[in-house]
């Protein structure tokens, strides 16, 4: 059994250092140091191994796994970006042959130089890749994110929504995004105590600095808010060796709280030296005998977020202070409209019932369209009808019911289940638009349909099936043969044209 696995299974409070596996010597070399104390403090020590967080020079978890000298059990990664069902197969193959079964399962951010338009990129998303590992392993130890750092409802109600999608796809605990806002870290658990099996949260953290905030303001997702930026320039104008005490301070205080919160252990980001993994765990020796209650640590972090002559810190964007629960958004008469207008539509068409989708049906599962010719006009025809309509890209499986007729392929990275990460304030990772899963958030809410945001697992489209049309695969029953590791890049039953 891993030493993740075993202190889930114990509640026992874990610590997992995040290794970004740079091809440098010194980098591996100090990581092996440090996993081989075992422990930071009274608390066991694992290691993550991240995928495609940097360069293309970057090596893959695997690859970095292997050329450690002494293999000990490790969290890969696996972002989704750029990548498809078949990669994600094969990675299990060989974490097989490695004897890992544990996995951190991420859609990915943006990956550089996707730019919506030119070459497509596609993203397999979380929920599907959840679904696919969890039927093919079912015994693995699978983690995937939340991001509850989000401040307007739409986005930060997606967020949640689609977290209870990874729960239900198999999710054994979920990691948290790097956050600052401790407010926002008690909201999530609060969220997860609430569910009907909750499982663990991890929390990723991070020794704040000035230069590591400016680096961050490039980061999707991550909020260090103006009053932050402030109160690290004055502490790095006093000296570098201050700030980085301070830093290292809030980090211990982070790790201590998030404790005695009732977090399962911390996702450690930024710790690439020894001198830096032993700085951390003198701070935590030295505060947790005094910090023995919630109350006292929240004072604690409150001075530690201060100094003299700056107002106050702040860790939300000026003017957005949204917490879970609070409603504030509704859709507008022109998006409840189109969407009872395309339901409608969808009942006549697509409903297998009615007369018209009888005949509509028969229709377009013709033989005849199974030849190279008539499979491209019908193709044709599907994306000119309704590409005007929803922004079709003939994926070839229509899930349009399940995302309220809001096509997932507007999504720069094709995201059916709900939003990455990288949204700030409903704007998408990419800048260029509103995210499409908060227009979707905004008309459930407008319509009462929230719970299909939570309740439908949407599967990866199979890359062979693009640029088809998606009517004769939607009237043709899906082979009764079909193998259960495969189901979760096939279209579900409920799931239209």
């Amino acid at each position: 059994m891993s030493l993740l696995k075993q202190a889930l299974d114990e509640g026992t409070f874990a610590c997992i250092l995040e290794f970004v596996p740079k091809p440098s010597a010194a980098r591996f070399a100090t990581l092996e140091t440090l996993m081989d104390r075992t422990r930071l403090g009274d608390w066991p020590l694992t290691v993550a191994i991240g995928d495609r967080v940097g360069s293309a020079l970057d090596l893959s978890p695997l690859d970095a796994y292997t050329s450690l000298s002494t293999p000990r059990p490790a969290l890969l990664h696996f972002s989704g970006k750029d990548r498809e069902r078949r990669d994600l197969l094969a990675q299990l193959q060989r974490m097989d042959a490695a004897g890992l079964d544990q996995l951190l399962l991420l859609t990915g951010d943006r990956l550089p130089g996707h730019t919506p338009g030119e070459r497509p990129v596609r993203y397999l998303e979380s929920v599907a890749a959840l679904q696919i590992v969890r039927q093919a392993r079912p015994h693995w130890l699978l983690a995937a994110a939340l991001n509850p750092f989000k401040y307007q409802e739409a986005e930060g109600g997606a967020q949640y929504l689609k977290a209870e999608k990874k729960l239900s796809a198999g999710a054994d605990l979920l990691i948290l995004q790097l956050g600052f806002d401790m407010h926002k870290h008690q909201e999530a658990l609060d969220w997860m105590r609430r569910q009907a099996q909750p499982k663990p949260l991890i929390a990723c953290i991070m020794a704040l600095t000035e230069g590591r905030a400016a680096m961050l303001d490039h980061v999707a997702g991550v909020t260090v808010t103006p009053s932050m930026h402030a109160l690290l320039k004055a502490e790095s104008s006093v000296s570098k060796a201050y700030a980085k005490q301070r830093a290292n301070q809030r980090l211990a205080l982070q790790v201590i709280g998030l404790r005695l919160m009732g977090y399962a252990g911390v996702h450690l980001s930024g710790i690439h030296e020894i001198e830096q993994f032993e700085a951390l765990e003198q701070a935590i020796s030295e505060l947790q005998p005094n910090l023995r209650q919630l109350d006292q640590w929240a004072a604690a972090w409150q001075a530690a977020w201060q100094a003299p002559n700056l107002a106050p810190v702040t860790f939300h964007p000026t003017g957005h202070a949204w917490r879970l629960g609070q409603r504030q958004i509704d859709a507008s008469r022109r998006e409840k409209a189109r969407y009872h207008l395309l339901s409608a539509l969808h009942h006549q068409l697509f409903s297998r019932t009615t007369t018209l989708s009888k005949a509509f049906g028969w229709a377009v599962t013709r033989p005849l369209w199974r030849g190279p010719a008539a499979a491209s006009w019908l193709h044709t025809l599907e994306r000119r009808i309704k590409r005007p309509l929803v922004g079709c890209d003939t994926c070839g499986s229509c899930r349009l019911e399940d995302t309220l007729y809001i096509c997932p392929e507007t999504c720069p990275k094709g995201l059916a289940n709900g939003p990455c990460g990288g949204t700030r304030l409903d704007r998408c990772e990419f800048g260029d638009r509103e995210c499409v899963h908060s227009a979707k958030y905004r008309l459930a809410v407008g319509v009462g349909r929230t719970e299909v945001l939570a309740e439908r697992l949407i599967p990866c489209v199979q890359v062979e099936n693009r640029q088809r049309s998606s009517w004769p695969v939607w009237f043709t029953p899906p082979p009764a043969h079909e193998h259960p590791a495969h189901k979760a890049c096939s279209a579900p039953p409920e799931v239209s044209g």
